[in-house]
């Protein structure tokens, strides 16, 4: 079986637990992760499946050599290898691996994606750096990284110094994630917790085990609340006029009810005055 699934990040937002707590949410695009090529022991000497995700129009012609045992019309714009836990029939090329097969509310996941790029940033900012002294005459040390080796011995900067540089997009894996949704209808994925990658960037998911204290989501199964409220709705409005003559006899009506119950009520004022 299959334990980890290609998506595209959208956004980050919030929702509720029944327990009334507030969670931070990310949602996910889990479109179909087609099969492009089964790797087994006779063959390969281990077992694995090879995902695509996405498309794209121009791609190399290696690329759309590989494709042709999957049937694509379009090259994927993301191919991912994932292992096989040697459980169930291995796919073929060609197979849509769906979000709902793989996934379900209360999986611990981790997400491996490329966090975002922060440019060139200093040693404070980029490897959590005190600076230097803010008194005593040191007027441009606030920031600076301070000693950066020794002397004559050994006479250079060891390898890994950390100096500063460009900082951020660098690959990235999240643990301990956990899943509150998954909706099959429209191949999204919701993840409670923040995951790395700027907004449409690509992730990889992978199932890790399951949540014991699982606590879901209010209202998550709101589709028949939904239809239920609809059909009520159009109740109502079938009961009311359907033409745009029903209704105005019926308001007609209504106004010279009142006005009867205005000549009505004058009389009885001008019987009690003449009296």
């Amino acid at each position: 079986m299959i334990q980890a699934l290609i998506g595209q990040k959208i956004e980050q937002s919030q929702m509720f637990l029944e327990n009334g707590r507030r969670i931070p949410v990310t949602e996910v695009s889990m479109d179909d992760n087609i099969v492009l090529q089964v790797k087994t022991l006779d063959k390969d000497k281990y077992t694995s499946v090879q995902l695509g995700f996405g498309g794209k129009r121009k791609s190399t012609k290696s690329i759309i050599g590989h494709i042709k045992t999957a049937k694509l019309s379009l090259a994927p714009k993301v191919i991912k290898e994932v292992a096989w836990d040697n459980e169930g029939e291995l796919p073929n090329a060609g197979d849509k691996i769906t979000v709902e097969s793989v996934f379900k509310a209360g999986d611990i996941i981790q997400v491996t994606g490329t966090s975002k790029g922060k440019g060139f940033a200093g040693v404070m900012k980029r490897h959590n750096f005190r600076g230097g002294p803010k008194t005593h005459g040191q007027s441009d040390r606030q920031r600076a990284p301070g000693s950066i080796g020794q002397t004559t011995t050994p006479g250079r900067v060891y390898r890994g110094k950390k100096m500063a540089g460009r900082m951020g997009s660098d690959m990235v894996t999240v643990r301990n994630l956990s899943v509150v949704n998954v909706d099959a209808v429209n191949k999204k994925l919701y993840v409670l917790g923040l995951v790395p990658g700027h907004k449409n960037a690509m992730i990889l998911i992978t199932r890790m085990g399951e949540q014991k204290d699982f606590v879901p989501l209010v209202n998550v199964a709101m589709p028949d609340a939904v239809a239920n409220e609809n059909t009520e709705a159009n109740v109502a409005v079938s009961e009311e006029p359907t033409t745009v003559v029903e209704a105005a006899a019926e308001v007609a009506k209504e106004q010279n009810e009142s006005a009867k119950d205005t000549a009505v009520k004058t009389e009885m004022k001008e019987e009690k005055k003449s009296v």
